[in-house]
């Protein structure tokens, strides 16, 4: 097959570029998570659409062909499961991810942590989740039996949606995220059952994603991530926006001013300092923020909407 068409219309800069169907952009997307783009379109094709940026179409057809390959969790009975994405991992605070899991499988709700870790110059959060004896699963069946068992599974992304895994790997060679890392994050293992945590950090994607949730009839959350992690930054809240089967508003505001140092809370990403810090406020000697609290306030709410 021939991507020249399709890079014909995307590649002609912010300007001049045409956005791609539905239908055109699943197939293309599909193709890509298949392996069969060969290297040099496949560099053409992520460059193109990161200068271009993702329609609302776009993103629904990747979504359509990352969902067509993704694998499929049984969820126990009860509340829907949470899916927090981890891709980032911590540079200066500590990752508070882990906490937020924990608060929710405390209460009954299962959480599936899925992701993968490609940054050499930041801590991986699969070595604070193994300090914490999260460890990840060896299979599928393995992830359903922890979450019935312990309401709590991590999930490595070779398991879920392998065909991701090499489109991610190209930022290395690229030096440029692609559209792959956005379908991460966006990653639905429980179609109906779910309650994905879409975390964004550029202003522009925030606003994209929002529309997409809205479009694709979502039940999610949406929040601008601490240094990329899904966890309500501590210092200070961001907007914590939740949709309901593709009904968006408000579960709680962005807090005003600055965002200093919290007491009690050192800035320290290393994974013994941060393990140590998450297992300090879940046995109370550490207060929790409280903008951790609300964001599982409002999981819960969403969790424990019918499912489909």
């Amino acid at each position: 097959m021939s991507y020249a068409p399709y890079i014909k219309e995307i590649g002609r800069g912010p300007k001049g570029s045409r956005p791609l169907t539905v239908d055109q952009a699943e197939q293309l997307f599909g193709d890509m998570l298949d392996g069969r783009v060969p290297d040099l379109e496949l560099g053409a094709i992520i460059l193109s659409m990161r200068i271009k940026a993702e329609s609302v179409d776009e993103l629904f057809g990747f979504q359509r062909a990352l969902d067509a390959r993704t694998a499929h969790l049984a969820v126990p009975p009860g509340p829907r499961l949470v899916v927090l994405p981890t891709y980032n991992g911590a540079r200066r605070q500590a990752n508070l991810m882990p906490l937020l899991a924990r608060l929710l499988a405390r209460e009954g709700v299962p959480v599936l942590i899925q992701g993968r870790h490609d940054f050499e110059s930041r801590v991986s959060p699969f070595e604070l989740l193994a300090a914490l004896d999260i460890h990840p699963a060896t299979s599928l069946s393995d992830a359903t039996d922890r979450l019935a068992r312990d309401r709590l599974a991590c999930v490595p992304l070779d398991l879920l949606a392998p065909g991701l895994v090499p489109l991610l790997a190209t930022r290395v060679r690229l030096g440029v995220r692609n559209s792959a890392h956005t379908l991460a994050k966006l990653l639905d293992p429980a179609p109906g059952h779910s309650v994905r945590v879409a975390s964004m950090t550029h202003p522009e994607y925030l606003e994209r994603i929002h529309a997409h949730l809205v479009a694709t009839g979502a039940t999610a959350m949406l929040l601008r991530g601490t240094e990329g992690e899904a966890f309500a930054n501590p210092r200070r809240r961001p907007l914590l926006e939740r949709f309901a089967n593709g009904v968006a508003d408000v579960a709680f505001p962005a807090e005003e001013g600055g965002a200093p140092p919290l007491p009690g809370v050192t800035d320290n990403p290393e994974v013994a300092a941060n393990a140590e810090l998450i297992r300090a406020m879940l046995a109370g000697a550490v207060p929790i923020p409280s903008p951790l609290l609300d964001q599982v306030a409002a999981l819960r709410d969403l969790a424990h909407l019918p499912r489909a």
